[in-house]
């Protein structure tokens, strides 16, 4: 059912520069990607010219603001309600605060009364050349502390360079660590061999999966392990993979392989190879032996799924389910769609509500995906969000009842009722 909703005191102006801000973020197609030394380099050179403890590039999307680089927290992200960035974004303009106990919008925010101890805040928005904020460049001190002009300039300079590095990244083909293909490369050539698959009507299947507990690697070992578990598993997936089969790493620990003429029971069969693949193979450096292991997720072209972004959807879905069955494990989609629907997707980015206990909760979220049938859905946390709910979009007239067919601790997968 898709009824009408009024969103909020926000102006249609206000909601159509949010609606093109996120439009402009979809298409660099960066959030969630992963680390990169360049951007890790303008965060230390914030830190050192203004001789502060924190610095941030960050992109923000409906529901959160996301480290692409951060230096002097340990945070991924932020939920954008928790965010100082709040403020940058609604203003659309520079933010600065010299002391936050005496701010009023900040005196009471967590951050400034609990550990963190934040006190000083400067926030520039990291600006598209057609001029859409897609994130913000920040400046934090744990100290109260005076930014004048010339300071400003330079942190505006700084944002500049981080958005031509975006731009940079996105053009590339090839991730530096992994030598797999870079997310935006592998669709534009998945793309390619989904198109002669059916011109041909030839078999071709969808393999997603990610690194099971990646985040205690990173946690326990640092980050030079975690890099080292990523080349190991990147370079035991390439090995048992065909020459002909795409490999590209699409986030931080999540990889897709693309399998031309292979069918939904040949995907499985290769799906488990790989589980099998990573699960026996130890890695060892200099943080000792590390054992890791993968859940994964297959689908296969059909008349359904006939784009890189529904097959991607539904191995998604599988993968999900995967994790929630235990992990270490593969699942197809084909079985679990049969009390679900998932027809064709595109790709969005939509700022939406999760509404739920007679619409008196509600839990801000992306839309990442979309179609007639379902959704993919992204959220700060999944925990305490019920089995069905009401998804609605943020100023659009679309509200309808769903039912979650499979998540992890940040992604639903949901089929409207």
């Amino acid at each position: 059912m898709v009824v009408a909703r009024v969103f909020g005191k926000s102006s249609s102006e206000a909601i159509q520069r949010e609606n093109d801000r996120l439009a402009a973020l979809q298409q660099l197609d960066l959030l969630d990607t992963p680390r990169d030394e360049g951007f890790e380099r303008i965060v230390r050179l914030i830190k050192q010219i203004f001789s502060i403890d924190i610095g941030i590039v960050s992109l923000i999307d409906g529901h959160r603001q996301w480290y692409k680089a951060c230096s002097g927290l340990a945070a991924d992200e932020v939920s954008l309600e928790d965010t100082f960035c709040r403020c940058v974004v609604d203003c659309d303009e520079p933010v600065i605060v010299q002391d936050a106990t005496k701010d009023a919008r900040f005196s009471k925010h967590s951050a400034v009364t609990g550990e963190d101890h934040i006190r000083f805040y400067a926030g520039v928005p990291l600006r598209t050349k057609a001029g859409h904020m897609i994130g913000t460049v920040c400046a934090i001190d744990r100290r109260p502390r005076s930014f004048g002009s010339r300071d400003l300039a330079i942190l505006k300079e700084l944002a500049g360079a981080a958005m031509d590095r975006l731009e940079l990244v996105q053009s590339a083909a090839t991730d530096s660590l992994t030598e797999a293909m870079t997310r935006r490369a592998f669709k534009q050539e998945a793309d390619q061999l989904i198109s002669i698959s059916l011109r041909h009507q030839h078999d071709l299947s969808c393999i997603v999966f990610d690194i099971d507990h990646f985040k205690q690697v990173n946690d326990r070992h640092g980050h030079a392990a975690g890099d080292e578990v990523l080349k190991a598993v990147a370079s035991i997936c390439k090995a048992t993979l065909r020459a002909g089969d795409l490999f590209g790493r699409i986030g931080g620990e999540e990889f897709a392989v693309v399998l031309p003429h292979v069918d939904r029971e040949g995907a499985i069969a290769v799906a488990e190879k790989l589980r099998a693949a990573i699960a026996s193979q130890p890695i060892r450096g200099d943080h000792g032996v590390l054992h890791v292991t993968a859940s994964l997720g297959s689908s296969a072209l059909s008349i359904v799924s006939k784009d890189i972004e529904t097959l991607l959807a539904q191995a998604d879905a599988a993968m999900y389910q995967a994790k929630h069955g235990g992990r270490n494990r593969c699942v197809s989609w084909s079985s679990i769609h049969a009390d679900h629907a998932i027809g064709a997707r595109r790709r969005v980015l939509k700022a939406g509500s999760i509404l739920f206990n007679d619409r008196r909760s509600t839990i801000d979220c992306t839309v990442k995906s979309i179609g007639s049938e379902s959704a993919g859905i992204s959220v700060s946390n999944s925990a305490g969000i019920p089995s069905e709910f009401i998804l609605a979009i943020k100023g659009e007239a679309f509200e309808t009842n769903c039912k979650v067919i499979a998540q992890d601790r940040q992604h639903l997968e949901v089929a409207f009722r």
